[in-house]
C-alpha cells in the first residue's frame, strides 16, 4: 500500500533567481531545512528536537575549537514538584519563543524556565487523581510539546491519569475553547481531554478503567502535525503483569485548535479490521497493552505519522494469545487526518523477550543509486535498524524471514520464524557463544565457562525463554541483548540530516529470562495489578546471570556509539562510552592487566548538531560531556557535569548564545532530577 507523494522543489529547480521570485526561491530550501522538521533553526518543539526525530539542531556555535570553554550557566532542580523516593528524571525540554519548558515530578507539573538564568516563570499542575495513582509511568515523563495555533504558542503535555492539557505558552492558562472540564473538582473550564472517554470503555473519571479490565497511562509527549494532536499512549510494565486482560493502547488523535476528537486506530484489530485474523482464539476480546509508549515520527509532506508499538499483555509467555498478534511490536504509518492505516511492518512475531520497540523513529532522506529516497529508520532493543521507504513501508534493503529456536514452555507456540535486516550490520552483540566470553586472563576465562554451564546460551538472538525445573536442568534461557540492552530511550539514536549519517547510542547485554506460575507473583492488592485471569506462566526471579565477582560475563566494549551512514547502509566507525569504568579498573581480578578502554555499561545520551557529536555518558556513567568529531568519531573535547547524564540532551540559541541542556540526577553529587544549561562564558 502507497500514499499519495508530492515531490519537493530542489535546489535544481531554484537555479533561476531574480528580486520579484525571492519569496519563491526561500520556498525552494533544500529538504535538509529544520523548517520542513516542523521545528525553526536554533529551537527545540519537541522531544526529539523536530517531528522527524533527528535530535539534531543547526546551532553551530559551540564547535570543536571552544567546547572546552563550556561551563555551567545555571542549575534547574526538580526536587521542589514532588516526592524523589523513586523518581527518575527523563525529561528533555524545549526550547520556544524564547522561553524553555519540561515537566517535573510525578504529577507531571509543566514548567516554564526562562533560558538564560534558569528562573522558574509559571507552573501548571494538573489536580490530583485516583488515575494518577495508578499508573506505573508517573516516574517517566518526558517533556511537552510545542506547536502554534492561529500564531499563539501552546503547550501540549498529557499527564500519567491520561488527560491531555493545551496551555498558553507565553501566559500557563489553559487553551480558551480547547477541550472542556473534566467532571472533577479543581479542573479548569477549558483547556482539557479525558482521553479515556474516547477510547470505549466503561470508566470512572476519579479512579479511571476498572481493574478486571485494565489501565492506560502515558509517559511521553504527543506528537502535533497538521493541525493534529496525536497521543502515545502507555500500559503497565509488560513483562511484569500477571494477568491475562487489558486494554489496548488505541492510537488517539485530536484537533490541535478545538481539542475536537478526530479518529481512534485499533492496534488490536477488530472483527473485520486488516490483521484481527493474526489473533487466534478471540484473544483479541480480551488482552491488550500494544502501547505506542516511546512516542511518534511524522511527515508533514506526506500527511503521515509513524507509530511503534510494544508487545501483548505478559510479554515473556504467550500461550493465551497464539497468532501473530499484529499490530504489535509494529511501525505502523498511519494517515495523519482520518487515521487510516497506510502500511505497517512488524518487527517481532509474537513476542515473548520482550523487545518491544524502545525508541521512536527517525526520519531521514537517504540517496541510492543516485536517487533520493524518504527513508524511516527504526532502532531497537535487538541491536537492529529496520529501514524503510517510509511512504509506502517498503524495505531499502531485504529483510529476511529466517528460522529462530522455538519454545519448550507447556501451553505455547512461537513464531517459527522472525524478520531480521540484512542491512544495516546489528551494532551489538546478538546471541553469545563460548567466543564472547571474557577472556582477560585464563582464569577468568575458566571461571565464565564454569558460570554458563548452568544456562541455556546461544548463538542466536531469539533464544526462548526457559519454565523454571525445565527438562534441560538449567537456570534460565540467556537472552543477548537483554531487554534493557540494544537502544534505549535514554540514550537512543540521532540523526545528521545533511549527511544521512546515523548515531546510535547503545549496551552490550545479556538477561537471563526464567518462567515461573503465574500465581507465584500475582500480587492482587498491588494498586498495578490489572485483569482478572491469572497467566499459567509469569516472568520469575532473576536468574542472577552475571559474570566473574561481578564483572560483565563477555568481552568489551560495554557501551558504545555506533555511526552509520545510511545511504549505504554501512558502519563507519564505532567509538566506547566514554572510558573504563574504575570499578573494572581496580577490580581485584584484574590487577596487573592492561585493559582496553572498555566504555561505560550505560547508554550514551546524544545530540548533534552543524559542528559536533555530543554525548553525555547516561545513567551509571561518569559526570562527563563528551564532543566528538562527526566524520571520524575522534574525542575532541570533555567537561564535567554536576552529575551524569540521565536523559536526551537538547539545544538552542537564545539572545546571540548557545546553550546545551542536559537532564542530570545523582552521582557523587547526589543531586535530584536537575537541569544543567553549558553555555561559553560571556
Amino acid at each position: 500500500m502507497t500514499s499519495d507523494h508530492k515531490s519537493s522543489p530542489t535546489l535544481g529547480s531554484c537555479t533561476k533567481v531574480s528580486i520579484s521570485a525571492i519569496v519563491a526561491l526561500l520556498l525552494c530550501a533544500p529538504a535538509i531545512s529544520a523548517q520542513d522538521r516542523g521545528t525553526p533553526a536554533g529551537e527545540w518543539h519537541s522531544w526529539g528536537a523536530d517531528n522527524w526525530n533527528t535530535r539534531y539542531s543547526e546551532a553551530d556555535l559551540i564547535t570543536a575549537e571552544n567546547f572546552a570553554q563550556l561551563e555551567p550557566a545555571w542549575l534547574w532542580r526538580s526536587d521542589n514538584y514532588g516526592p524523589q523516593v523513586d523518581y527518575v528524571f527523563r525529561a528533555t525540554p524545549i526550547y520556544a519563543r524564547g522561553k524553555l519548558y519540561t515537566v517535573a515530578g510525578q504529577r507531571r507539573t509543566v514548567v516554564a524556565i526562562d533560558p538564560k538564568t534558569g528562573e522558574t516563570l509559571w507552573t501548571f499542575r494538573e489536580p490530583h487523581t485516583t488515575r494518577f495513582e495508578r499508573s506505573e509511568r508517573a516516574n517517566y515523563g518526558r517533556g511537552v510539546t510545542y506547536a502554534e495555533v492561529d500564531g499563539r504558542g501552546v503547550i501540549y503535555v498529557v499527564t500519567p491519569a491520561f488527560l491531555l492539557h493545551a496551555l498558553d505558552a507565553e501566559t500557563d492558562q489553559p487553551l480558551e475553547g480547547f477541550g472542556g472540564r473534566v467532571p472533577l473538582p479543581g479542573f479548569p473550564e477549558t483547556g482539557s481531554v479525558d482521553l479515556l472517554a474516547d477510547l470505549g470503555h466503561d470508566y470512572d473519571p476519579e479512579f479511571g478503567i476498572p481493574v478486571e479490565v485494565g489501565n492506560i497511562t502515558n509517559s511521553h509527549p504527543p506528537t502535533v502535525v497538521d493541525g493534529v494532536v496525536i497521543i502515545p499512549n502507555a500500559g503497565p510494565r509488560s513483562r511484569y503483569q500477571t494477568r491475562v486482560e487489558n486494554v489496548p493502547g488505541d492510537i488517539l488523535a485530536y484537533d490541535a485548535r478545538t481539542g475536537a476528537f478526530l479518529w481512534k486506530f485499533n492496534v488490536i484489530p477488530r472483527p473485520g479490521e486488516f490483521g484481527h485474523d493474526t489473533w487466534e482464539s478471540d484473544a483479541w476480546s480480551y488482552t491488550g497493552n500494544v502501547n505506542s509508549w516511546p512516542g511518534f515520527a511524522a511527515d508533514a509532506e506526506l500527511g503521515l505519522v509513524y507509530v511503534p508499538t510494544d508487545a501483548v499483555t505478559n510479554d515473556v509467555f504467550s500461550g493465551f494469545h497464539p497468532g501473530d498478534n499484529l499490530f504489535s511490536n509494529s511501525i505502523i504509518a498511519l494517515d495523519v487526518r482520518t487515521g487510516q492505516r497506510v502500511w505497517h511492518f512488524q518487527t517481532i512475531h509474537r513476542d515473548v523477550w520482550d523487545f518491544d520497540i524502545p525508541l521512536p523513529p527517525n526520519l531521514v532522506d537517504v540517496t541510492r543509486d543516485g536517487e533520493r529516497i524518504p527513508a524511516l529508520v527504526q532502532t531497537t532493543k535487538q541491536a537492529f535498524a529496520y529501514t524503510f521507504d517510509r511512504r509506502t513501508g517498503e524495505p531499502i534493503w531485504p529483510i529476511e524471514e529466517r528460522p529462530v529456536p522455538q519454545t519448550e514452555v507447556p501451553g505455547e507456540i512461537t513464531s517459527p520464524t522472525q524478520p531480521h535486516p540484512t542491512r544495516p550490520a546489528a551494532y551489538e552483540m546478538q546471541g553469545l557463544r563460548e567466543d564472547d566470553l571474557i577472556d582477560f586472563t585464563p582464569e577468568l576465562r575458566r571461571m565464565a565457562l564454569e558460570i554458563v554451564r548452568d544456562f541455556r546460551i546461544s548463538p542466536q538472538l531469539y533464544n526462548p525463554p526457559l519454565q523454571r525445573d525445565n527438562p534441560a536442568g538449567v537456570t534460565a534461557a540467556v537472552v543477548c541483548p537483554s531487554s534493557n540492552g540494544g537502544s534505549l530511550i535514554r540514550g537512543g539514536t540521532v540523526v545528521d540530516p545533511e549527511t544521512s549519517i546515523m548515531y546510535v547510542a547503545s549496551v552490550k547485554s545479556c538477561g537471563a529470562r526464567v518462567l515461573v506460575p503465574g500465581r507465584e507473583m500475582d500480587d492482587p492488592e498491588s494498586i498495578f495489578t490489572n485483569g482478572k485471569t491469572v497467566v499459567d506462566w509469569a516472568n520469575g526471579p532473576g536468574g542472577g546471570f552475571v559474570g566473574p565477582e561481578g564483572l560483565p560475563i563477555f568481552k568489551p566494549p560495554y557501551g558504545r556509539i555506533t555511526a552509520i551512514d545510511m545511504n549505504t547502509g554501512e558502519h563507519l566507525w564505532w567509538i566506547p562510552n566514554g572510558d573504563t569504568p574504575q570499578w573494572i579498573a581496580d577490580h581485584p581480578l584484574l590487577r596487573g592487566v592492561s585493559l582496553p578502554n572498555t566504555g561505560q555499561p550505560s547508554h550514551a545520551t546524544p545530540l548533534v548538531t552543524r559542528t559536533l557529536l555530543i554525548y553525555g555518558e547516561g545513567s551509571g556513567g561518569e559526570a562527563r560531556l563528551h564532543a566528538v568529531d562527526k566524520r571520524t568519531g575522534e574525542r575532541l573535547a570533555t567537561v564535567e557535569l554536576p552529575a551524569p547524564s540521565d536523559a536526551a540532551p537538547m539545544t538552542y540559541v537564545h539572545q546571540g548564545a548557545q546553550y546545551i541542556v542536559v537532564p542530570i540526577s545523582g552521582g557523587e553529587s547526589g543531586l535530584p532530577g536537575s537541569l544543567v544549561a553549558l553555555r561559553i562564558p560571556e
